[in-house]
């Protein structure tokens, strides 16, 4: 259905598929909804509707069918939804359980998206390509439709393996761990994680899980809601990469959880983010850069958290941010500062939507076109592919160079980023960098493929009286070898 770039196929020449958070701390990574991402052939493309909340026919073979689009935009790792078996009932009054978070026996496979050849088909095509496979893990919770089922049904039976029911009590650290996710309509019954016998279990199951389908890494779901030491045990039997899901911007309560488990999505990030380039809104990049400081100061290791702008529990950034351009340069800080890039399906096409099921919509309808943002996506992933392999970008941290009310300048690896938040119309204000290079040194904004001279003391204007749009410069010494801006004209831009 797409035809591969023939540059994809060197990244990882010479590479071992691994699944440690050194290896993965280089990779990229596009999150998807399985029953959203692609559809068998001849089925209707015009029948899903997000209103309805119920399956669309995505299925693990549709994703394996159809990896070019995601490889061709230069990521290394796909995240699918959960895999287990989800809850087979009535429907309820927020729909099916077409998104895969509804746990019923987590030991058995989700048979809406496929058989167990299926799924082993999708991760041994991944693999081949040289890519990884993260699966999303719920274990803090099943699912139900009161708040006193028949467990008879789930992989774990006895009712005192789980804690008893109670709404959660938000500024309670114990509540929050050991009350119920989810209402009384649809309630997330809370296991019992520290029940040795669950514990035990969880540890042979995710073992076996990860061996048998060949599982790269895992995302966990709702890390904050169990106790932090059974995620120690459990990712231990894992034996890969696992990345929390924290919910919430507190650097000390999301830091803490990399004490026993690799990494965490970085929410602190997101909403410093989200303060700083939608539009509108409080254009904040002095907290956004006070933010990234915090990070760096704050967790264990930076460089493996997991940054993105959109995920199935948060608006998608175009119901964020009216402005295209707000979307390019917080998408830059994403690849370019510290951490794993990861997008969410449906990013790279400017699908909008706020809240579930909205911003869970099909990714077909888009045509899967290469976008202004999809070639975006991919000449920052072509760059940070390249960076990976060949210098010390995956281990090295962000230093801020500049802040300003509309702007904020970068440096990791020598490579230099400047962002702006003030939107596509043109406007005769600048952003200055004061880089440690010397006076008419050579760099190239792969972006627009144009050269910036470098003033005395090293200083780098971008003005934005032309346009809008980031500057990533690279030292045209490193930039040897990229293939990025070969025989392209020197005025030529990504943007639209």
């Amino acid at each position: 259905m797409f035809h591969l770039s023939p540059w994809i196929f060197l990244v990882f020449i010479g590479s071992t598929l691994a699944a440690t958070a050194d290896q993965w701390r280089g990779r990229a990574i596009y999150q998807l909804i399985t029953d959203r991402y692609a559809l068998p052939n001849g089925a209707d493309a015009n029948a899903c509707n997000v209103t309805d909340q119920t399956w669309c026919g995505g299925t693990w073979l549709t994703i394996k069918d159809n990896l070019d689009y995601i490889q061709n935009a230069g990521f290394t790792a796909v995240w699918i939804s959960p895999v287990s078996q989800n809850y087979e009932g009535p429907r309820t009054v927020y729909g099916d359980a077409y998104h895969g978070y509804w746990i019923a026996d987590a030991s058995q496979l989700n048979s809406h998206f496929g058989t167990s050849d299926d799924l082993k088909a999708l991760s041994a095509e991944l693999h081949r390509r040289g890519m990884y496979l993260m699966v999303d893990i719920v274990a803090n919770n099943v699912m139900a439709t009161s708040t006193t089922p028949d467990f008879s049904n789930y992989m774990f039976k006895e009712p005192t393996q789980y804690h008893p029911y109670c709404p959660i009590d938000w500024g309670n650290v114990t509540s929050v761990q050991d009350c119920w996710l989810g209402d009384t309509k649809v309630t997330l019954p809370d296991l019992n994680t520290e029940d040795p016998t669950v514990a035990s279990t969880y540890g042979t199951w995710i073992n076996n899980l990860v061996q048998e389908y060949g599982i790269d890494g895992l995302r966990i779901d709702a890390a904050k809601h169990v106790q932090a030491p059974f995620w120690a045990s459990f990712c231990a039997s894992a034996g890969v990469f696992c990345l929390g899901e924290v919910f919430g911007d507190d650097i000390p309560t999301a830091s803490s959880y990399q004490q026993v488990m690799d990494s965490v999505l970085n929410y602190p990030l997101y909403d410093a983010i989200v303060q700083a380039f939608s539009i509108p809104g409080p254009a904040n990049v002095s907290g956004l850069a006070a933010v990234m400081g915090q990070i760096q100061n704050g967790f264990e290791d930076s460089t493996v958290l997991g940054n993105f702008l959109e995920n199935q529990d948060v608006p998608r950034w175009h119901s964020l941010s009216v402005d295209p351009q707000s979307l390019y340069n917080a998408m830059v800080l994403t690849f370019m500062s510290d951490g794993i890039p990861i997008v969410y399906y449906g990013q790279e096409q400017s699908l909008d939507g706020t809240a579930d099921p909205y911003n869970r919509g099909p990714l077909w309808t888009s045509g899967y076109q290469q976008t202004a943002t999809y070639n975006l996506t991919t000449t920052l992933n072509k760059l940070r592919n390249y960076l990976v392999n060949n210098t010390n970008w995956a281990q090295s941290r962000t230093q801020v160079l500049q802040v300003t009310s509309d702007g904020l300048a970068i440096m990791k690896e020598n490579i230099v980023t400047i962002m702006t938040n003030i939107g596509s119309p043109p406007q005769n204000t600048s952003v200055f960098a004061y880089t440690s290079w010397p006076n008419s040194f050579s760099s190239t904004d792969i972006l627009s493929c144009k050269q910036y001279a470098v003033g005395s003391g090293g200083t780098v204007e971008v003005e934005y009286s032309k346009g809008v749009q980031p500057v990533i410069l690279v030292p045209d010494d490193i930039l040897e070898g990229s293939k990025l801006c070969r025989q392209v004209d020197n005025t030529s831009s990504t943007s639209d």
